[in-house]
């Protein structure tokens, strides 16, 4: 062992190494990955079983990913459920998990495959990191022996979770997480007894990892951003796309913008699911991403962002949500108002009935101020203004803040709220605000055919959302979408 006198050039050495290494930008990337699915069932099948679906999804996650490192690369997500699917129950995925180790003993799987026994996928997984030098994040199932010393203990005497795993360059386990807010139809897995807050440093910025459903709750999700000031968020997904504010590019998107953050999203490809939607997201918006909802095909996206966001002279400011509607001493007359449902939640709005105007519409302690001008109308097309504020969620609940103009699927008011993916009209001007109670507030603008619009919006200091010079494409939503943690 050295002396403690020279460990410390040592260590100088190394952090020195590492700041020369370290880079402005790096090369990030997603795939979006039709899984190939099990049969169903609900008994469990034998484990060479299980390897074989298990290696067949692998195959196509191994192409992807040294694609992506032959074009530079330096980290790639592949998506939650991407190597064996959804179809279980507690019993039959049983055959799908393997025991993950903390990071902490410090394995390469790829070159000591059996240290921990048997482990065939986190082997396989550590050497496409290895083999690509390329940083691996894939999500797979996680099984830990308890007994009755445990009063939590399940009755089979085994906690399995849903979880994610980052394996570095050299093949290295550098993270593993183990997801908190499991989503209804979960019930394979079991819930944490605590909230992870899981960080990893690379040469290219600081990571934070979560999954799926975790993204719309304060832990880890703004623990990560906000308390442990991560550069990059990676978020594996099985995201099921709902309209008019939660596709998977548009919330996420937003979601980026208002964390002023880094989002790698990877999400699982299953049109009947209408599963879809990836990107790579940057607090000024989206560097890449793709929404496919007519075939059944993979996609990897690559884009250069840059790894450290909040020393980037671009950096986004800190916005008020609430300060220009706050200001606003006397509202226009909300007259004319009525109720309309967006997946069971009661929202209050108002139609826009000219072809400008200076509207609001409050709910609770919520209310929404739009300025608007079109620059085209098509009669059968109707636009409403909408607010809500309250809990949504059935066994979960969460409490949600929502300003939105929005498109009607018909010129029956009573369809306001529902889904609607296309529109005729354009905008010259809109200009959305609301007097928000959190400072988490997430801005979406979606046109015409599921699309984002990069660089045609701003969101100014005082909270509101406008567009830049009207709208280049029929509009669908423009939404402020904001969280109240501590209602829910």
């Amino acid at each position: 062992m050295l002396p403690s006198q020279a460990l410390l050039p040592a260590v100088v050495f190394a952090l020195t190494a590492l700041r020369a290494l370290a880079s402005d930008t790096f090369l990030a990337a997603v795939y979006e990955h039709a899984v190939i699915l099990p049969p169903a069932t609900q008994e469990p099948v034998p484990p060479s079983d299980a390897l074989a679906l298990m290696n067949k999804n692998m195959d196509v996650l191994e192409v992807a990913i040294k694609e992506a490192a032959q074009q530079g690369a330096h980290i790639i997500m592949t998506p939650e459920d991407g190597i064996y699917g959804w179809q279980f129950t507690r019993e039959s995925i049983y055959p799908y998990l393997e025991d993950i180790p903390d990071p902490v003993v410090n394995w390469i799987p790829c070159t000591d495959p059996s240290r921990f026994g048997p482990r065939p996928v986190q082997e396989r997984l550590s050497c496409m990191a290895r083999n690509n030098s390329i940083y691996v994040v894939a999500n797979i199932g996680d099984k830990k022996p308890c007994d009755s010393s445990d009063p939590s203990c399940p009755r089979d005497g085994r906690y399995q979770y849903n979880t994610d795993v980052v394996f570095d360059t050299q093949g290295k386990l550098v993270a593993r997480y183990h997801k908190y807010n499991l989503f209804r139809s979960e019930t394979q897995f079991d819930y944490p007894k605590e909230p992870e807050a899981v960080t990893f440093e690379t040469p290219f910025g600081k990571f934070g990892i979560f999954t799926c459903f975790d993204i719309l709750f304060y832990e880890p999700a703004v623990v990560l951003v906000s308390k442990m000031q991560v550069d990059t968020v990676l978020f594996p997904t099985a995201w099921m796309n709902v309209l008019p504010f939660l596709t998977a590019i548009e919330f996420h998107s937003a979601w980026a913008m208002g964390m002023r953050v880094n989002l790698l999203l990877a999400n699982t490809h299953n049109t009947t699911k209408a599963m879809t939607g990836s990107g790579l997201f940057t607090p000024e918006g989206p560097a890449a991403y793709h929404y496919d909802s007519d075939t059944e095909e993979g996609r990897l996206l690559l884009a250069e962002l840059s790894a450290h966001p909040r020393l980037s002279p671009t950096y986004p400011p800190a916005i008020n949500w609430s300060l220009y509607a706050t200001s606003i001493k006397k509202f226009p007359g909300e007259n004319n108002t009525f109720s309309g449902t967006v997946r069971k939640d009661i929202f209050t709005f108002r139609e826009l009935r000219h072809k400008d105007g200076n509207y609001t519409v409050c709910q609770g302690d919520l209310c929404c101020h739009l300025v608007y001008q079109l620059s085209n109308k098509t009669r059968d097309e109707i636009y409403v203004l909408g607010a809500f504020d309250g809990l949504h969620g059935s066994l979960i609940k969460y409490h949600w803040q929502i300003c939105t103009l929005l498109k009607c699927p018909s010129t029956n008011l009573s369809t306001c709220g529902q889904p609607v993916e296309t529109a005729q009209t354009k905008f010259e001007m809109f200009s959305l605000s609301g007097t928000f109670g959190t400072s988490y507030v997430f801005p979406e603008v979606l046109y015409s055919g599921v699309q984002l619009a990069p660089g045609e919006f701003e969101v100014l200091r005082d909270g509101r959302l406008k567009s830049k010079h009207g709208t280049s494409k029929p509009l669908v939503t423009a939404t402020l979408f904001g969280r109240l943690y501590e209602k829910d």
